[in-house]
């Protein structure tokens, strides 16, 4: 049952867990008998679109049940393309069931539903609650181009594994209206909060408890905090496959992935981090009444798996043949946080900037969804990177707003959950935090020459302008940013930044190095990010 992965990457940690307080007969130390029951659960959450990690995580998925934990598609109908890959891949991976993340609401309702009814396995939200179709304005409808979501994402299903009726529940992130990228599209939705979202998972538990059910796996994009209050806060759950916070949990630790139930049994939960970057298998043995009395959580690295060349072939057929771009002689790590500046989005900041000509080019920190790797780069590489068709737009912007900006995102990535939005890559500019307190201290405009200008950031001037390459997005629509510029003072270009980043290579015509660091500096020595 092990998962074939390289020696490193498997996590070998079996477990057997302390007695349930249900009864003895439930303790976890016995040995197994004619009355168990083994699977596996081959698991992926929070992929993000990433059609290169797909074609190499096909490779190496495996398990008797093959599940995902939602956010697998990303960005609306002008990535329509990319979403329709990833539901080809979820069929060749012999996906059954995800739960509904925040990104598959980021598209129009019949979008969605017309890329869903290609999909063979099913999505899953007990806690989406949407407005009678009847009961709306049909012209809105029409506008928006709505459905009864209702018929086509369920609450729970039961599927066979093995001879066994394994029962399959899904929860959406309780904070999805205010994570999608264009709320207008859903404003007859709203989700239950997480007191009504562990109500509706119970009563649907004692439903397919009643159809003779005993082992119940929710499929959950609630996010990993309020994974561990429903494992402790509902009877029945066995196993939690988790995504939205993008942590990656390894082995099993108790405590940390492996709660207890309010009727004292175990509860596994997983989350393998973002991108695709990884994968899991868990393999379980169960007794004869349905409580697990062993675990084993392997996790996968991506990128040491092979690309499947009939997958690459079936989303090479949806998005066309890459173009090869170039050579990336070495590359810094990535950062592991939001909170550390990162050389690759950086980089495609520097792109923005040499392609445009303009004086700041400015991208958030957690619209990266891959980076660059040493050796030949083709254009999906770069896709991959900058995976959202938010379109390129050039404004002329005081430095009052930059400032302010910067203030308020430096501000609000100290104070969230997940150091969200995060810290800002940019080109032409450099300026320092203070981590401690989460505030701006410095900040400098650097021209074409490389010469610094200071900015006054106690009192920057509402007379002097700077114009500002940033994604539509970050400079018009808003989202977690002051918005810099209204859309009809803009230059909207018909390119996203991956665009730039490809034409960019192509003029710097020699192996590229990315290593564009030090343009964010942190007081005081020990504070890195």
């Amino acid at each position: 049952m092990n998962i074939k992965i390289s020696p490193q990457n498997i996590n070998p940690q079996q477990i057997s867990f302390r007695e349930s307080k249900v009864s003895k007969q439930n303790s976890l130390e016995k040995s197994p008998s004619k009355d168990t029951f083994e699977m596996s659960v081959g698991y992926v959450n929070d992929l993000h679109g990433q059609t290169n990690n797909m074609t190499r995580i096909l490779s190496g998925l495996k398990g008797d049940l093959r599940v995902s934990a939602g956010d697998n598609s990303i960005g609306d109908e002008k990535n329509k393309a990319v979403n329709l890959a990833v539901v080809k891949f979820m069929n060749l991976a012999g996906i059954k069931g995800s739960a509904l993340g925040n990104h598959e609401m980021d598209t129009k309702q019949k979008d969605f539903a017309d890329t869903l009814s290609k999909f063979n396995g099913n999505y899953y939200a007990i806690n989406l609650k949407q407005d009678s179709i009847d009961s709306e304005d049909p012209d809105e409808v029409e506008k928006q181009e709505r459905t009864q979501l209702s018929n086509y994402i369920k609450k729970s299903s039961i599927v066979d594994v093995k001879g066994e009726k394994i029962g399959l529940i899904g929860a959406a992130p309780v904070d999805l209206t205010a994570r999608i990228t264009h709320p207008s599209y859903h404003t007859d939705c709203k989700v239950d909060d997480l007191d009504d979202t562990i109500e509706d998972i119970q009563e649907e538990i004692e439903e397919l408890k009643e159809k003779g059910v005993n082992k119940i796996f929710l499929l959950s994009h609630l996010g990993n905090e309020r994974d561990k209050v429903v494992a402790e806060n509902t009877e029945g759950i066995d196993v939690i496959i988790g995504g939205h916070t993008h942590e990656l949990i390894k082995d099993i630790k108790e405590g940390k992935n492996l709660l207890y139930s309010k009727t004292g049994e175990p509860v596994i939960i997983t989350e393998a981090g973002k991108n695709g970057n990884y994968f899991g298998q868990l393999n379980l043995t169960f007794d004869k009444d349905g409580v697990i009395t062993k675990a084993q959580n392997n996790l996968g690295e991506t990128r040491q798996f092979s690309k499947n060349m009939i997958n690459q072939y079936i989303i090479n057929s949806i998005l066309g043949e890459p173009e090869v771009i170039g050579f990336i002689k070495s590359v810094t790590p990535p950062p592991l946080t939001l909170i550390e500046e990162n050389a690759h989005a950086n980089f495609v900041c520097d792109a923005m900037r040499y392609e445009l000509g303009t004086d700041i080019a400015i991208w958030n920190n957690s619209g990266t969804r891959s980076f660059f790797q040493e050796g030949i780069i083709d254009s999906r590489d770069i896709k991959d990177i900058a995976p959202f068709e938010d379109r390129i737009s050039v404004a002329n912007v005081s430095e009052k707003k930059l400032v302010d900006m910067f203030k308020h995102t430096i501000e609000a990535t100290y104070t969230t959950h997940g150091n969200k939005p995060g810290l800002l890559a940019v080109s032409g500019l450099n300026y320092t935090v203070n981590p401690v307190e989460g505030k701006l201290t410095a900040m400098n405009f650097v021209d074409k020459e490389g010469v610094e200008h200071p900015i006054d950031i106690e009192n920057p001037r509402e007379d002097k302008f700077y114009q500002v390459a940033q994604d539509s997005f970050m400079m018009f629509e808003g989202a977690d940013f002051d918005v810099l510029a209204p859309k009809e003072e803009c230059i909207n270009y018909p390119f996203n930044k991956d665009y730039l980043a490809c034409q960019y290579i192509k003029h710097l015509n020699e192996p590229v190095v990315i290593n564009q660091t030090g343009r964010i500096k942190f007081e005081g020595e020990n504070f890195r990010g």
